[in-house]
């Protein structure tokens, strides 16, 4: 993972203020700042992907579908982040005093990197699973055909289900949805050495 920007403390305030007024993205972790890198074609378009499916899919549903650049607030492990793909059931929960800062997602994706995927797997989707609303989890690695799906199935409880095959049609609890693998990976041409 980025190591955290100037190694010192700040509070959510003090990150609140310097993240309106930056350029670039930066995750808040229970004090510490870390820079978001830039994603790669890939990992755009495997997003992108996701966000016209969902968007299509859930059209006069009461549900918001965010992508990338939308902000959520983990109160129970001050964690600011921002996840590649959200979903939000409406009507929309702001973090108290905020209007740019969501704290309801029902369903959140990653696209997974070689530099966060330890990190989306394990603190990240610790973090994820203290949300009330939270119900479903897709992770997709953009070196490989490679899916992992986590539902939700009582408190405390959560099924993961694997994924190689791109003719596999994924089933969405939460939103009733479904999407086939191969779509999510349109025009995604992998290159054996990134493996």
């Amino acid at each position: 993972m980025t190591q955290a920007l100037k190694q010192r403390t700040y509070t959510p305030e003090e990150y609140l203020e310097l993240e309106v007024a930056s350029e670039t993205r930066n995750e808040y972790r229970n004090g510490a700042i870390f820079p978001m890198t830039g994603g790669t074609p890939d990992h755009n378009d495997i997003a992108s992907n996701l966000v016209v499916a969902l968007k299509l899919a859930l059209r006069s549903k009461p549900y918001r579908v965010f992508i990338t650049d939308q902000r959520l607030w983990i109160g129970d492990r001050n964690l600011y982040t921002y996840p590649d793909v959200m979903v939000v059931e409406k009507p929309l929960q702001f973090k108290e005093g905020r209007t740019d800062t969501l704290v309801n997602p029902c369903f959140i994706a990653e696209v997974l990197s070689k530099s966060t995927r330890d990190y989306d797997r394990g603190e990240k989707f610790v973090a994820y699973r203290t949300i009330n609303n939270f119900q479903e989890y897709l992770l997709i690695d953009q070196y490989s055909i490679h899916v992992e799906h986590y539902v939700k199935t009582a408190a405390n409880q959560w099924l993961l289900s694997e994924y190689n095959d791109p003719n596999v049609t994924l089933s969405f609890k939460v939103l009733d949805f479904q999407i086939q693998i191969s779509d999510l990976y349109e025009n995604i041409e992998f290159i054996a050495s990134n493996s």
